[in-house]
This record gives structure tokens, sequence and C-alpha cells, in this order.
């Protein structure tokens, strides 16, 4: 039988809360409904959830297909045992001294999960197993890229019609480098020397058929056949315009909380936090479709 859970905008440009779930009698009718309102919302939190890690990647393939996690994508290394799905994301050293995840401590920068690879994920659901203490730093902050997109001034969209942005695939949006890659760095101060595929900066939403901005990140971002400074003016002025408190909404993560994101059709950010406490994340995420 259906759960009779709620759907409760956050008032702001995007997310809702799902209140009054269990994610352990979850079933198809559910999920059809958290898809529902998950394309409406672009983000959903469900607040305080205590679930493994095989109930995290049930509700995951009860939404669609899971995708593997982008140390297995690319290195076919598993973070969490006999679960390729599952990325962890913390600043935790193992018993070897090593990190148990990426991205480390501090700030994350804006961006796209996974647009470096050809197909990003359409999806990624992050839950909070271990947190630093409250006011500490460590909060995420998500941005509506439909709106931007809307309320952009004609003539800049008119400048980014039809044209392709290349997405990096060497760095972190922490400001490191992906494990393996650090061959891959351009010898070269041109940013057009940075390899990864080109998606398009305004794309279709291939299930609301709604146009959004589709940026990744701006590190090393690089307009297609432009020059390079042409290419930093109107990417500075796309971005100056997309990083307005307007178009977004902060999670203030408390113990147990699990986001569901759209990663198409939102980017997100994540503040730096103390070093010394420790913070652990795990993160499915869905497979993606061809940018059109």
């Amino acid at each position: 039988m259906a759960q009779q859970f709620d759907i409760i905008p956050t008032g702001t440009a995007l997310g809702a809360d799902i209140t009054d779930f269990d994610i352990k009698i979850m079933d198809q009718e559910d999920a059809t409904r958290i898809r529902v309102a998950w394309l409406k919302h672009l983000v959903l939190r469900f607040r305080g959830m205590e679930f493994y890690d095989d109930e995290h990647v049930r509700f995951t393939k009860l939404l669609g297909d899971p995708e593997l996690s982008p140390r297995a994508l690319c290195t076919g290394e598993e973070l969490v045992k006999n679960h390729p799905e599952i990325g962890v994301i913390s600043n935790v050293l193992g018993d070897d001294g090593e990190p148990i995840g990426t991205l480390g401590d501090g700030e994350c920068v804006w961006h796209t999960d996974m647009s470096y690879i050809e197909i990003p994920p359409a999806a990624s659901i992050l839950h909070a197993l271990e947190l630093p203490p409250p006011n500490t730093g460590g909060n995420t902050e998500f941005l509506n890229m439909y709106v931007a997109l809307e309320t952009m001034d004609p003539i800049l969209v008119k400048r980014i019609e039809g044209k392709l942005l290349r997405h990096e695939n060497v760095t972190l949006s922490s400001g490191g480098y992906r494990k393996g890659m650090e061959d891959k760095i351009p010898t070269s101060g041109d940013v057009r020397h940075w390899q990864g595929p080109s998606h398009p900066m305004i794309r279709m939403h291939p299930e609301t058929n709604r146009k959004c901005l589709f940026l990744g990140r701006r590190v090393h971002a690089y307009i297609e056949g432009m020059d390079v400074d042409e290419s930093e003016e109107i990417l500075d002025a796309v971005w100056a315009h997309v990083m307005q408190s307007k178009f977004c909404w902060e999670q203030v993560w408390q113990l147990g909380d699990m986001i569901l994101w759209d990663n198409r059709c939102a980017m997100h950010r994540r503040d730096a936090f103390d070093p010394l406490t420790r913070r652990i994340m795990h993160r499915t995420q869905l497979k993606g479709e061809l940018i059109y």
C-alpha cells in the first residue's frame, strides 16, 4: 500500500521536504510520486532518515537505473564493499592513512555532478551518516537553472544559444585532481588545452521539456570555437547572473538527512568545514541521458 507522505515546498526558488516517509517500506507507487515531486521541485529533502546502504541502493533502483560511483566508473575501485553504485564524500582517513572518500573538507565550488563524462547523471542522492557540529560549515546550496535561464538578459541568451561548453575532467570541485589524472594537466596556461567532453550550454530537460542552463563548473570552462577572451567574457557574465541568492536554497544538514536532486537542472556547492571534525556522506546517482 502506498504511503501517505507529505510534500512541503521550501518557499524558495527550489526544494521541498518529504515528511512522514518510511524508506524501508517504499514501493513503486511511492517512487512514482517521489519522481513527480522531484521533477517539480528539483530538490527533495528527507529529514532524519536511518537506513543501511542496501536500502539506499534499493531506493535508487526504484527511481531508475543507478550509475556507478565516479571512482568505480573511472578506476573500478569500490569505496563501499559490494556496492559500486555508492560514492563516499568524506574528509575522514582510514586505518591506512588514506582518505575513505573524496572532496575533503574544503569548499566545493558550484558544479553539476559528473558533467565531465559524456552522459552525466540525471540525479544524485546524498545521505548524511556523520556530520561536523552545528554551525561549523559543510552546508550545501542548490541553484535553479531553469529560472536562471528564464531571467537572463535575452542578449546574453542569444550569445550562448547553440554553443557547446567544454567540461574538463581532470580537477575536482574541491580543487584537487582526480585520481590517476595528474598527468593530464596541460603544460600551457591555455584553457582550450584542458581535456573533457563538451555539452550544450542550454539543454532541453528530457522529462519536463523545459530549457535550462547547463554549466558544470566555471574553472577551466571554455566555449568551443571562440577566442579565449570572448569565451571568458561571456562565461563571466553568465556566472555573475546565475550566482544570485534569489535562485538558491540552502540545505543545513542534520544527521540522517537524505537529499535527492535533479542534476540536469540544478547546480550545487558546499561550504568548507572544520578539518578537525568528521563528515561522512554516501551518494548514489541515476544514469542520465544524452544532452541535446
